[in-house]
């Protein structure tokens, strides 16, 4: 068969709605819409407020600690599930069953619904990884990382979607003191009837390839006893996160002493659950050993925890404290400052697009991922120097060029993910996210306990140092640029061979 290595990623038939493109177009379109309904609450808080008597600053402080509660935990589930059904049954499920809650926060009529549903809706959030073994089961290695740049980018544009769709809709179009409600609902509503429209309009594969799942389920396959050990402790994080999480709604007197308590055995269990789970999964195979070509290193996938740990962790922080830095340090209205601070996000239509790009282009994904982190370094380090004193453009300038390495870097990581080990894409992919999530609750834990917003960025500055450090030992994956994934190519040789012995 003739090789089509030189043929790369072509612009024009991205713009046609067949085939892998089709693919990629619905299923940013289902990550754009997991987007809009998880982040429908904070662009309406104010409207909430306004027209609900048990709803107050307090309560909706609660409310987005709720949002992103279960998200840590969902990413790593769906991954497995994922895995195991596939992308198109899952996310389809996803969009379908998480309506529900969606409708319930909608028509909540006390802070006890409000809470429940909106920890649910969290679950949401997880929609994200689904995609990425989709895309990836659709492009070949050489162009995985534009097009799941494309698919992260575009789709990551469904939580500005919602902060300018929905205050619209709300106030304009459905108006009186219900809009909030029927603007809530229409994301629900979106979700739900899409479901069906992926489910009914896309498969797991193109035509003739075979879609590789997990030996065991349960726990995430790995291939090596150290890479067992890896696996078991890069769980601790998570959890540590999930506990700043109980934390934080104890301080906010959510929580009684008592509860707070209960919560934190649960998670010392949970832990002891996985490490159970992590070792009856794997140590049976492991005993009797992995051929080398099927081997893969966990530090791969620990290595790409930490880089989306800074630059999606990051981004979810920042986005978060932006609008009021900018409105503080420069007296600007809140309007003006809103609108500076979202070019943050904006940016994620070119610039994590362009990470991918980047990485296919440059011949080696590690030294792009490398490169990309320490430009994030210097980023946050020149943010972490903005005061009154500078120029509000060239502080604006700072901030977009900072983003661009953020969103960039994230589009660096999930180029290489993928790549690492086909059959347990999704799963990586889970806790790879889910560390994103973990960033995000680190920095933003930061940002509540400093004084100044210039020791915020520079906390991550130097955490984004220490993950470039560590990117440097990356090794790069296995068919990097190739037309076929590996496992694909270990597949194909048996009937390689058998097809030469044949016509001999």
């Amino acid at each position: 068969m003739a090789s089509n290595s030189n043929k790369k990623f072509n612009p024009l038939q991205f713009l046609a709605f067949k085939g892998p493109y089709k693919v990629l177009h619905m299923t940013w379109f289902a990550f754009f819409l997991t987007f809009m309904a998880w982040f429908n609450m904070a662009p309406l808080a104010t409207t909430m407020k306004d027209n609900l008597s048990w709803l107050n600053d307090q309560n909706i402080k609660i409310l987005l600690i709720c949002n992103v509660a279960l998200t840590i935990p969902a990413r790593i589930i769906i991954g497995m599930l994922l895995d195991k059904f596939g992308p198109r049954k899952v996310y389809s499920g996803l969009l379908i069953v998480m309506s529900v809650p969606c409708f319930v926060f909608a028509l909540s009529n006390s802070f006890t619904q409000a809470v429940i549903s909106r920890l649910l809706l969290g679950i949401i959030g997880a929609g994200f990884v689904i995609g990425i073994r989709m895309v990836a089961e659709w492009f070949p290695p050489k162009d995985v990382g534009e097009a799941e740049g494309i698919y992260g980018g575009f789709g990551n544009f469904g939580s500005a979607a919602s902060a300018f769709l929905l205050p619209t809709l709300a106030l304009n179009f459905f108006g009186g003191e219900d809009g909030w409600r029927y603007a809530i609902m229409f994301t629900g509503t979106t979700c739900l009837i899409y479901g069906f429209i992926y489910y009914f309009n896309v498969t797991d594969t193109p035509p003739g390839k075979t879609y590789h799942k997990p030996k065991r389920g349960g726990a995430m396959e790995v291939t090596s006893w150290a890479s067992l050990y890896g696996l078991i402790f890069m769980q601790i994080p998570m959890l540590f996160a999930l506990g700043l999480l109980v934390w934080k709604l104890h301080n906010a007197e959510f929580l009684p002493t008592q509860g707070a308590h209960v919560s934190y055995g649960i998670l010392v269990a949970i832990l002891a659950f996985q490490a159970y789970k992590a070792w009856t999964v794997n140590g049976p195979q492991l005993r009797e050993g992995y051929p080398e070509k099927d081997k893969y290193e966990f530090r791969q996938v620990a290595i790409l925890d930490l880089a989306y740990f800074v630059t999606f962790g990051s981004e979810l922080a920042v986005v978060s404290m932006l609008p009021k830095f900018f409105q503080e340090t420069w007296s600007l209205t809140p309007q003006m400052a809103g609108a500076i601070a979202a070019s943050f996000a904006f940016m994620n239509l070119f610039a994590r697009p362009m990470g991918g790009f980047l990485s296919d282009r440059m011949g080696s994904r590690r030294k792009t991922l490398t490169i990309l982190l320490a430009g994030l370094a210097v980023g946050y380090f020149m943010m972490s120097r903005l005061n009154s004193g500078w120029p509000i453009p060239l502080a604006l300038m700072v901030t977009m060029i900072c983003s661009f390495f953020v969103q960039s870097g994230e589009g660096a990581v999930y180029a290489i993910v993928p790549l690492v080990k086909k059959r347990v894409t999704g799963q990586i992919a889970g806790m790879v996210g889910a560390y994103g999530n973990v960033g995000a609750v680190v920095f933003l834990t930061v940002f509540s306990i400093v004084a100044e917003a210039s020791t915020f960025f520079l906390t991550i500055s130097g955490c984004a140092v220490v993950c470039g450090i560590a990117s440097l030992f990356l090794k790069e994956p296995k068919g990097s640029f190739a037309d076929l994934h590996h496992d694909e190519e270990i597949e194909a040789q048996p009937a390689i061979a058998n097809s030469g012995e044949a016509s001999a």
